[in-house]
């Protein structure tokens, strides 16, 4: 079931927010997700703010609360403080700012959500390589192990038996973040498929 919003008055108002303010709080960087956000769930609403050329606020509802932060599935912008990441950003904005997205939710990665979005119907990173933008950062290049870059982020799957049940763990031992292939990994763990599980939280 789909949550609307419309409200374009407020909306303006984020948008001219300073690039560095991140205004999605529906997802608290800790604590339970929203019940709408489960795995495999649909949900969508404007744009109401580009963070980066991969990460973007999804408004659910008229106010902050209810804005998700998503982090796409399935395109890896470079990091702002990356060579073409300025540029991923403004095409990011240009693409999707103030349109109606459709999304379908993945895995948790702290206060963010991987997910899958179209914009009249056409998958967001699809729209992001028709217009000319190169993938990059730990995702495009291939993660730690030198294993390829995945496709999308992954589906839940049984981890192996030597798996780190959760972050939390992982860090108590010392390890974290863990790259896909070495022992410990989780793919669960792994929200934004980027072949790092329990990476630190990207700051802005």
């Amino acid at each position: 079931m789909f949550r609307f919003l419309v409200p374009t008055v407020s909306l303006a108002l984020v948008w001219s927010t300073p690039a560095w303010a991140d205004p999605c709080e529906a997802i608290p960087e800790r604590g339970p997700m929203p019940a709408y956000l489960a795995f495999g769930a649909t949900f969508s609403g404007a744009v109401s703010h580009v963070i980066d050329g991969d990460s973007m606020c999804v408004a659910v509802g008229p106010n902050a609360p209810d804005w998700v932060e998503v982090r796409l599935a399935d395109f890896y912008a470079p990091e702002l403080s990356q060579p073409g990441g300025t540029a991923a950003r403004a095409a990011l904005s240009q693409l999707a700012l103030g349109q109606r997205a459709v999304c379908v939710a993945n895995l948790r990665t702290y206060d963010r959500i991987a997910a899958r979005c179209r914009i009249d119907g056409r998958p967001l990173g699809d729209l992001m390589r028709s217009a000319g933008v190169a993938e990059g950062g730990v995702a495009a290049s291939g993660d730690r192990t030198g294993g390829p870059r995945p496709a999308a982020a992954p589906a839940r799957v049984a981890p192996g038996p030597r798996a780190y049940p959760s972050c939390a763990a992982a860090r108590a031992a010392g390890v974290a973040p863990v790259s896909r292939g070495d022992p410990g990994y989780n793919p669960n763990l792994d929200g934004d498929g980027d072949g790092l599980a329990c990476e630190p939280y990207r700051g802005r």
